[in-house]
């Protein structure tokens, strides 16, 4: 019974630290555990099926353009719409959520000119589109590193699955 009391104390306790963070503390607290959810989950599905078929999994440019078509595309069109509606209410997530945004509409655009370099078969095409791929990765890169240090900040500590 003491064991049972005890518990409920300090998690009681644990809430109030974590209600007295602060604004910022809480706009990243909504975000990574509301706001975020279904993102997180529409990235991996586009960047799983495209890696299914790009690099050592290339087979032939039909699977590639389908995958594109029929997986990659609606996947992040989808994630980008939920990036643009996400609630945030601090400037300093803002910004940072910005950079996500910018780096998704990067791949984006990555993906809709490889389905473009298919079509015309124009490997020049595709060699921009790996460029727009890069600078999009690294965007969403920085953005992870962004959203760690501000969660630093703010004592907010974000579980990596």
């Amino acid at each position: 019974m003491v064991k049972r009391v005890l518990t409920v104390v300090v998690f009681g306790f644990l809430l109030v630290l974590a209600g007295c963070g602060g604004p910022v503390q809480d706009d990243i607290l909504n975000y990574i555990n509301e706001e975020m959810k279904s993102a997180q989950d529409l990235e991996d599905k586009a960047v799983s099926a495209y890696e299914g078929v790009a690099g050592a999994n290339y087979t032939d440019d039909q699977t590639m353009y389908d995958a594109l078509v029929n997986e990659v595309i609606p996947n992040y069109a989808e994630l980008i719409t939920e990036l643009e509606t996400v609630s945030i209410e601090t400037e300093e997530l803002k910004k940072v959520h910005e950079i996500y945004l910018s780096g998704a509409n990067l791949q984006f655009s990555a993906f809709e000119k490889i389905i473009k370099a298919i079509e015309n078969q124009d490997s020049n095409m595709i060699a921009e589109a790996n460029q727009l791929l890069e600078e999009g990765r690294l965007q969403i890169e920085d953005y992870n590193d962004k959203l760690d240090e501000l969660a630093k900040e703010h004592n907010v500590e974000i579980e990596k699955e």
